[in-house]
């Protein structure tokens, strides 16, 4: 019964040195050794491979380098130049605008928000998913570059529509929902005055 751990001592001594490594005078084996010692080229080296004798190649015509790229903060961003959200939109609320913007918010927006902007869409009605109202006062005081920004970015339970819709849509999604919040402001004038 004693012999069991003295038999595990003596074999974890003697397997012990073998642990150590390979003491052997050649170098480590090397299945693929080209992964060691690739042939490259060094930097502003000449090359007979390429037409023009150089190794570095001319960045591909249009290239911008990063941190170099002239865009338009405000229409890209929603943000004026000290970082503040625009007041208004950038973009003219044409019809063809507007006609976008219905159209862009009949797919992204109107599963949740409903066709009004009520925000008792199909997620509201099966799921019982609270979705916000966009005629809500804190959200209907949104400035033009708080609304596109949202819409990038998304908040709360919402999610981003930065890749699905292309700048543009954003800004013209953004005047469609102004268009609604001012039927309904409308019409809620109508009916005060009624009464």
């Amino acid at each position: 019964m004693h012999r069991l751990p003295e038999a595990a001592v003596l074999a974890t001594v003697l397997l012990l040195p073998g642990c150590r490594g390979m003491s052997s005078p050649f170098p480590p084996i090397h299945p693929n050794p080209n992964m060691d010692y690739q042939e490259r080229y060094d930097p502003q080296e000449s090359s007979s491979f390429f037409y023009d004798g150089m190794a570095m190649r001319q960045p591909v015509a249009g290239t911008v380098a990063r941190g170099q790229l002239n865009v338009d903060h405000r229409l890209l961003f929603g943000r004026d130049d000290e970082g503040y959200f625009l007041d208004s939109s950038p973009v003219t609320a044409t019809d063809d605008v507007l006609a976008r913007g219905r159209d862009r918010y009949a797919i992204y927006c109107q599963p949740c928000h409903d066709e009004r902007g009520t925000g008792q869409g199909i997620l509201f009605e099966r799921a019982g998913t609270p979705t916000a109202s966009l005629h809500d006062e804190r959200i209907a005081a949104y400035n033009d570059g708080r609304m596109y920004d949202v819409i990038t970015n998304g908040v709360g339970l919402m999610a981003g529509y930065r890749y699905p819709l292309t700048v543009e849509d954003r800004w013209a999604v953004v005047a469609y929902v102004r268009e609604l919040q001012e039927e309904r402001r409308t019409l809620q004038a109508e009916r005060d005055a009624r009464q």
